[in-house]
Formats: structure tokens, C-alpha cells, sequence
């Protein structure tokens, strides 16, 4: 059993974790702030690394070089918990470059997409142990022009919403009564 960790190590971590993700794009810095036995499930996709071998691999060849220039989180909320932080966020970015971590398969369409996700980020001797990533591939692909409006699924408005809650709601309801 793992000791619980200072929340405030917690984040520390997670914060110089996603530093050397998104803004140094640097493997082996990422890596430091893991376990020697660590876990990335991107779980819509069930892509991600359950090893070190396997998370150098992910990172390197289909994560950190296929981060688009204008890539950016924004965050909504944070939860620190015992040994655990859950990051709610909004993503946004241009598919520009091929993103075998989002869009697998998918060349570069040069569309923006905007869609909440979530992280939860599991600790274990004060480094990054698991991390789960959810969001919604409909929102993704519909953004993506992948898939058409007619099917029950939103787009950017997803994430506006997220960001702004006085937007309306229900509109797909709305629209499927009419």
C-alpha cells in the first residue's frame, strides 16, 4: 500500500508532468515523473502504454511529435484527493498534424476541435502512477467531419458549454421532437 502523499506534491507532479508533455514535448522528462511501472489508458480509443518500454514508445512515436503547434488545455476544475487528481479541461486544437492518440488512422483534416475531457491521475510514492483520459469520440469526430449532423451528437458547443453553463441546453432533445 502506497503512503498517502501531500496534495500539494500531488499536483506539483501532475503540473511538471504535463509541462513536459505539452510544452518541453521531452519523453524522458515525462517518464521521470512516472512510476517504474506505469499505465496511460486513453479510453475511447484503448491506446496508451502499460510499461515503461511501451509509454516510451507511445510517447515518442504517436503522442509528443504529433501534438498540433496550437494545442492548449483550459481548465475547469480540479480535484485532489489521496494519492489521486482528476482534472476536468476543455481541449482545443486544429487537427493538423495525424494524432494517433485522438484521431488513429485520420489524416490531418485542419479543423478546429474544442471537447471537454477528463484525467484522472492515479499517484503511487509521489509519481505518476495510472492516468485514465475520457472524452466524448462523437464530439471529436464531428468536429472532424467525420461523421454528420444529423446523429444525436454535439460539437465545440460541448466545450463552450462546459465553459460557459448559461448556454442552452437540451437542443438535441428539442430537435429530435420537431
Amino acid at each position: 500500500m502506497t503512503t498517502n502523499i501531500n496534495p500539494n506534491v500531488l499536483t506539483e507532479v501532475w503540473d511538471a508532468h504535463l509541462r513536459s508533455e505539452f510544452a518541453e514535448k521531452d519523453t524522458e522528462a515525462t517518464l521521470r515523473t512516472m512510476t517504474a511501472t506505469p499505465r496511460v489508458n486513453v479510453v475511447p480509443l484503448m491506446v496508451g502504454a502499460s510499461n515503461l518500454d511501451e509509454m516510451r514508445e507511445f510517447y515518442s512515436r504517436h503522442f509528443l511529435n504529433q501534438l498540433p503547434p496550437d494545442i492548449e488545455t483550459v481548465p475547469i476544475s480540479r480535484t485532489v484527493g489521496q494519492n489521486r487528481v482528476v482534472d476536468e479541461m476543455v481541449l482545443r486544437f486544429t487537427h493538423s498534424v495525424q494524432m494517433d492518440w485522438i484521431l488513429p488512422g485520420v489524416p490531418p483534416t485542419n479543423r478546429r476541435i474544442e471537447v471537454p475531457m477528463v484525467a484522472i491521475i492515479q499517484f503511487e510514492d509521489g509519481k505518476v502512477a495510472q492516468e485514465n483520459l475520457y472524452w466524448d469520440m462523437g464530439t471529436v469526430m464531428l468536429q472532424a467531419g467525420l461523421i454528420d449532423g444529423s446523429l444525436p451528437v454535439r460539437g465545440a458547443d460541448c466545450a463552450r458549454q462546459m465553459l460557459d453553463p448559461v448556454l442552452p441546453m437540451n437542443e438535441l432533445i428539442q430537435r429530435a421532437q420537431r
